[in-house]
């Protein structure tokens, strides 16, 4: 008995790159992975900012309850 081979492209072979929706691959240059590293990395910081702003109004708060509870 011999096995027959499927015939029929699988569904992910015969679909093209272009009809999916999705551009087709492009190596970045190191100038463009520079600039994507620059933008997330900047994205970190002001992220970063924005919750030490969060944590530095709270930690006001904090101090002002503390000279309340301590004049009494």
């Amino acid at each position: 008995m011999t096995s027959r081979k499927r015939t029929e492209p699988s569904a992910a072979e015969s679909a093209p790159a272009s009809s999916g929706g999705r551009k087709p691959w492009r190596k970045k240059t190191p100038v463009e992975v520079f600039f994507q590293q620059e933008e997330k990395l900047r994205a970190e910081v002001e992220a970063i900012e924005a919750e030490l702003r969060r944590k530095r109004e709270q930690l006001t708060k904090f101090e002002e309850a503390r000279k309340i509870f301590e004049t009494t």
